[in-house]
């Protein structure tokens, strides 16, 4: 009503604009007008022209409509099967810029669902699943079976044991041995599970640890030297092919952990949850998981692929 006033210049011409006969015009824009005491017009001239109260309820007042129809719209489209959100936990091993690439194709569907990531670190995935705070973990380690939690493999990652140049250790001939690397600092990668069932991969008992937050900080912290550690080999290779990192043989048995993809599931997933099932569907196609342990390979999305599947 306020539009179409500030529009026509007058009560009457918006009146037949709108249908109203201007008295109810008039009635409603004063019931405004004393709910918000102030005047919205200014009535001294022939013309109805806005004051600046008017002015501003009016500039935020279509910012709030526009917000009511959006609003309005994804309610409708929620009543579809759309989750409203859909929260994943990604373990520090996956291969980050594979999950974004996953999300610009889950956004070019239009679908309404919000999608929030989690940045999450051996049994802190699996934890944040089953204690409820996420739908999706990718790259958990845990094959426990639990009720109402399913998981299926993406894949093994074999890791390789790695120092700088200039590092102490790179310049040792044969295979190290424990007490060789027991000697020296090794990175280490902090359990985010809040709990006290955290893991811990590789450590000597007595070791000097430089613990860091993720995968990408263990790798950044062994390019400078500041200790030794297992890499995954995908994560490594740029930087032992440059010559940056060394690998080094050790008395220890190789380190290829299975990962996985796990969510919570409903009889209903399909109809009621199309945002995770979307997301199940793309988790088991052998490409994807490829790329979500490898350097990624599904630029095809970004090139006028379809974009309801990543294969």
């Amino acid at each position: 009503m306020i539009a179409a006033i500030a529009e026509h210049g007058s009560m009457a011409k918006a009146a037949r604009s709108l249908g109203l006969v201007p008295s109810s015009l008039t009635y409603r824009v004063r019931q405004i007008e004393d709910a918000l005491d102030v005047l919205l017009f200014d009535r001294s001239s022939r013309q109805a022209r806005l004051t600046a109260a008017g002015s501003e309820l009016l500039r935020e007042g279509s910012r709030v409509m526009q917000d009511l129809h959006a609003v309005a719209n994804r309610v409708k489209r929620v009543a579809t099967g759309w989750e409203p959100q859909i929260d994943i936990a990604v373990d520090s091993i996956i291969v980050k810029s594979t999950v974004l690439e996953l999300v610009e194709a889950f956004f070019a569907l239009g679908a309404p669902t919000r999608v929030r990531l989690r940045d999450e670190t051996l049994s802190g995935t699996w934890q944040a699943l089953v204690g409820g705070k996420t739908d999706l973990a990718i790259g958990a380690y845990a094959n426990t079976q639990i009720l109402g939690i399913q998981s299926l493999p993406i894949g093994e990652v074999p890791f390789v044991f790695v120092v700088a140049p200039h590092h102490p250790l790179a310049h040792l001939q044969g295979p190290l041995t424990n007490e060789q690397i027991k000697a020296h600092r090794i990175v280490a990668v902090a359990d985010s599970s809040p709990g006290q069932d955290t893991m811990s991969v590789g450590i000597l008992s007595g070791q000097d640890v430089l613990t860091v937050a993720d995968m990408s900080d263990k790798l950044q912290a062994q390019l400078r030297g500041l200790g030794c550690g297992s890499l995954p080999e995908c994560m490594a290779k740029p930087y032992i092919d440059s010559g940056r990192l060394v690998v080094k043989q050790t008395n220890r048995p190789a380190r290829t952990p299975a990962v996985s993809y796990a969510w919570r599931s409903s009889p209903q997933l399909a109809t009621t949850h199309r945002a995770l099932q979307w997301w199940l569907d793309q988790l088991a196609k052998p490409k994807t998981q490829a790329a979500l342990l490898n350097s990624p390979n599904l630029s095809h999305l970004r090139e006028g692929g379809d974009p309801r599947g990543v294969a």
